[in-house]
């Protein structure tokens, strides 16, 4: 792969063919008509002035039931952050902007925070094709910009000095790590269906690079719009010699996804291996999901209490007020996005440790740059309540964090985990070393 770094330009352009493609110029529109208000969640009163983050949200457009659980899990963390005494001891303050999950909202959203809000930091973006056309705007404006993306951008060396992802594992070590079990599970000849942006094509590549070097092969590859309603017209292009579909969906459509999924195969149905994206806010015990019973998800930290029996696990999810199903306990048909969120929770205390370790006390180059190297000499997070999924290894070369993966099955419309990945599993050789890039 080329290592030529992406520009801001180059970005907008990509990221404008993407937002061009179909609804997601209708959810611009949307975005402009339903404003929303900044959020601020005021810190508790300290002798100090409060260290500032910026949090970039998907309120609105696709990403916006992952948005939700996002804002919730920051504010948990946040509260639990003040509770303890804040930050270097100061009081914490975190300032909420909606991007609309749009390319070109998210760069407004990273100028906002640096001009007019004066952030510290920014932190929070999830979707791909977000962070890709913004985090180039973060690096000319030179602040630290963290996302929870999972997407290869960051990994990849292609952003710039000041693009972390210390929260959650990336799409290529996923898929290398669960690729193995896979292939000696379910066969060797997959057809794969995902969305058709950068967070699809990183499955597309790096799964069939692995499938290949594993002696599988890909029989069909099914690229499908993020924002498309309709499913079953794709469905069709399924080889019927296809020992198993992997499938890796998002957006508002996926319920629709996955139950004309099953309407489509029925009991014909190959063997199914799906990345939970794909049921991200879904009750698994919804009408017509029964035909996923056997079938085997992707998950990066388990939606159902009880896979990972730690104290920390079940503070965190008491600490956000999820029940054991992985739902609101305020509302048990208010599923979380439990696989992902945990990214901003560990985001958001990687940022503290940067900050007391590094001696940052506010916005100048100078401490700037303390702030990066002290993060990029990060080797490992210990599993603990500030990093509940569990233990993670850090490369500082990359700006990537690497944990355990979990395959689960669905039985009794529930998920038991059945393997969880050595860190080991997922790693990679690097293709890039931001410590070389100029701050």
């Amino acid at each position: 792969m080329a290592e030529r770094k992406i520009t801001r330009r180059e970005a907008l352009r990509a990221a404008g063919a993407l937002a061009g493609a179909s609804v997601l110029t209708t959810f611009g529109v949307r975005l402009l008509s339903a404003s929303v208000p900044n959020d601020t969640v005021e810190a508790a009163a300290g002798p100090r002035a409060p260290l500032r983050i910026g949090f970039q949200v998907h309120r609105t457009g696709i990403g916006a039931v992952y948005g939700r659980w996002y804002e919730r899990v920051g504010n948990a963390a946040l509260r639990l952050i003040n509770e303890q005494g804040g930050i270097a001891g100061r009081p914490v303050q975190i300032i909420v902007e909606d991007d609309g999950t749009d390319p070109k909202r998210g760069v407004e959203v990273v100028e906002k925070f640096v001009n007019q809000h004066r952030v510290d930091f920014i932190f929070g973006t999830l979707f791909s094709h977000v962070v890709i056309a913004a985090a180039p705007r973060a690096g000319e404006l030179k602040v630290p910009y963290l996302v929870v993306s999972e997407g290869y951008h960051v990994a990849s060396g292609k952003l710039n000095r000041y693009v972390f992802q210390p929260g959650i594992t990336d799409v290529r070590a996923q898929v290398t790590a669960v690729a193995p079990w896979i292939v000696k599970n379910l066969g060797k000849r997959a057809t794969l269906i995902f969305p058709d942006y950068a967070f699809g094509h990183d499955h597309r590549d790096f799964f069939s690079a692995r499938l290949r070097a594993l002696g599988g092969e890909v029989a069909a590859l099914v690229p499908i719009p993020p924002t498309e309603t309709s499913f079953t017209r794709y469905f069709a292009r399924v080889p019927r010699n296809t020992d198993f579909i992997y499938h890796v969906m998002v957006g508002p459509g996926v319920l629709t996804f996955v139950k004309e999924l099953g309407e489509h195969f029925g009991a014909r149905k190959p063997k199914l291996f799906g990345f939970i994206d794909s049921l991200e806010g879904v009750d698994i015990a919804t009408p017509g999901l029964e035909y996923l019973e056997g079938s085997f998800l992707w998950e990066a930290f388990p939606r159902y209490a009880g896979n990972v029996k730690t104290a920390f696990e079940q503070q965190y999810r008491d600490r956000v007020g999820v029940d054991a199903n992985g739902a609101s306990k305020a509302d048990p048909k208010d599923v979380s996005t439990y696989s992902h969120m945990f990214g901003v929770w560990e985001t958001l205390f990687v940022i503290k440790r940067a900050v007391e370790e590094s001696g940052y006390a506010s916005r100048t180059p100078a401490d700037y740059r303390k702030f990066i190297t002290t993060l990029e000499g990060f080797t490992s997070f210990p599993e603990s309540l500030q990093h509940p999924q569990g233990p993670k290894r850090f490369n500082g070369k990359l700006h990537q964090v690497f944990g355990h993966q979990f395959i689960s099955q669905v039985r009794n419309k529930r998920l038991v985990v059945v393997h969880r990945t050595a860190i080991e599993d997922g790693l990679y050789p690097p293709e890039g070393d931001y410590t070389k890039m100029p701050l």
